[in-house]
């Protein structure tokens, strides 16, 4: 959520530093990949998948055992729709002509993906979920390898030209984020699904495995180096496309998270380094609600009422975008802390 709500800011503020190779570098991370290939910044939202499939094995497990499985099921229902709605809101909501209205968006996703991600986790045993993850990842590809586009070739990938695409433009309606197509569209949806079924097998994984921190940290780590190996080996023929969530993509994305919750895992879990991560808890615990805010509140004007004008200018130059990205980031933080301080969490 941090890079989610901060990273528009960031990138723009390094860009504006000059044209060392080192700032370059890492502004062409901090952007997505125009469409085919795979940037620091295309990992950001299948991570936050990921991750929400791995607190859901924690949180449905403790509902199952507790309240059996219509509650776990309305939950997951409930928590869904909620967030589907939220998400039509953040683009606009009802406020204006019909087609104004996006249906589907960042967090239509995250909750499509969670809500059937959940429901495989509620109805099936382990092995039927892995069954359910390779289903969605092959029946994906070879949808868009096999079944040729009216009026176009089978296996045809680029923008406009492929089968997701293509479905959008005719069966998704009101506003489509890329003109008639949209990079949260209807069938890219599915293996969105498989993504958050990965976190829900890392939980899975770290719940109940008998192993010590050190083999879960190790075990996690090569399953994630084998992953993204594989994802960017299925890419020499399926590539690593965001905008259509393509099975490469959710393997070499599902790989990288794997990497980093087995480096948090050791950091946080083994080594017991928490202090520096206290303020990432607070915006962690209200990572919708900030995101909300960020829709309502323009924090990048509150910031400038702090670090803008002819003090930007004058006393920091090239650095005062990123100034103002960096001290609007500390708003979110502050806002952040305030609610945590106070037990108040927006639960859906």
């Amino acid at each position: 959520m941090f890079w989610i709500i901060g990273a528009d800011g960031l990138l723009e503020g390094i860009r504006n530093l000059g044209d060392n190779s080192i700032f370059k570098g890492v502004a062409y991370e901090l952007d997505h990949a125009e469409w085919a290939g795979f940037h620091f910044e295309d990992l950001i939202f299948p991570m936050f998948v990921f991750m929400s499939g791995v607190s859901l094995n924690f949180s449905l497990t403790r509902i199952l055992e507790k309240e059996g499985l219509s509650a776990a099921v309305w939950r997951l229902v409930r928590r869904g729709l909620l967030l589907v709605l939220l998400g039509i809101f953040y683009y606009g909501g009802f406020n204006g002509t019909f087609d104004h209205i996006r249906l589907l968006g960042v967090l239509q996703r995250i909750g499509l993906a969670y809500m059937f991600a959940g429901l495989i986790f509620c109805f099936f045993r382990q092995k039927a979920q892995i069954a359910w993850w390779a289903g969605i990842l092959v029946g994906y590809w070879a949808l868009l390898s096999f079944v040729p586009v009216p009026g176009g070739t089978a296996g045809d990938f680029h923008e406009g030209a492929n089968l997701t695409n293509w479905i959008d433009k005719h069966f998704l309606p009101l506003r489509k984020w890329d003109g008639d197509h949209d990079p949260e569209g209807l069938l890219s949806t599915l293996p969105a699904i498989a993504s958050c079924l990965l976190g829900v097998f890392a939980g899975q994984f770290l719940r109940t495995a008998k192993r010590t921190d050190w083999q879960k940290v190790g075990t996690l780590a090569l399953a994630g180096v084998l992953l993204a190996a594989a994802g960017w080996a299925w890419s020499l023929q399926f590539p690593v496309i965001k905008k259509l969530w393509t099975s490469s993509f959710v393997l070499v994305a599902g790989g990288y998270s794997c990497l980093f919750l087995a480096a948090f895992y050791a950091i946080i879990e083994i080594w017991q380094w928490r202090r520096w991560a206290q303020p990432f808890i607070w915006i962690g615990m209200n990572s919708i609600t900030i995101y909300m805010i960020h829709c309502l509140v323009d924090v990048e004007k509150i910031a400038q009422r702090f670090v803008g004008g002819e003090l930007n200018t004058e006393l920091f130059g090239r650095c005062g975008t990123l100034m103002v990205a960096i001290v609007s980031l500390g708003i979110s933080f502050l806002i952040c802390r305030f609610l945590f301080k106070r037990g108040i969490f927006l639960r859906v």
